[in-house]
């Protein structure tokens, strides 16, 4: 399956538009609409195309749609959706809401997550980048101090489990 990968800074134009990079558009296919929403995790918009959609609403459809969870996630998912239109060069223009979510000023930094893509303002996104790989590396070690131990109790056991 295609994904959105990597990542990579583009400046805003004096009209306000920013080019989503080539490598996303390509993923993106000939939609001229771009599916968007603010992040209620990080000061970023996660967007993408209709499988953005597609997977929120799988997520829906496995809740009881008279409950309070599948009431605020529609509205997350749903309500809270915008559709940011792309150009014939492939640039979209970011709205007030956009901007004031993220601190988005004269430049966004594009950052793939595999079904969607993320827009941060550059030293924000900095910032995650470094606290995330810092995250990694703990789990990482966490995982081959794991692994060291699974390989010691089968080796004391005779066996695998």
């Amino acid at each position: 399956m295609d994904r959105f990968l990597s990542s990579t800074i583009n400046a805003i134009d004096k009209k306000g538009r920013v080019s989503i990079p080539a490598p996303f558009r390509s993923k993106l296919g000939d939609g001229r609409v771009l599916h968007a929403r603010l992040s209620i995790d990080h000061p970023t918009v996660e967007a993408g195309g209709p499988e953005l959609i597609a997977v929120g609403e799988e997520r829906l459809a496995r809740m009881d749609p008279f409950s309070e969870e599948y009431e605020v996630w529609s509205f997350y998912l749903h309500g809270e959706a915008m559709r940011l239109n792309i150009d014939s060069d492939g640039r979209i223009v970011l709205g007030d809401d956009i901007r004031e979510h993220t601190g988005i000023a004269d430049a966004v930094a594009f950052v793939g997550r595999g079904h969607f893509f993320q827009m941060w303002q550059p030293d924000r996104f900095a910032a995650y980048r470094k606290a995330a790989r810092a995250k990694v590396q703990t789990m990482r070690g966490a995982l081959g101090a794991r692994a060291e131990e699974l390989a010691g109790d089968r080796t004391t056991t005779g066996g695998e489990r």
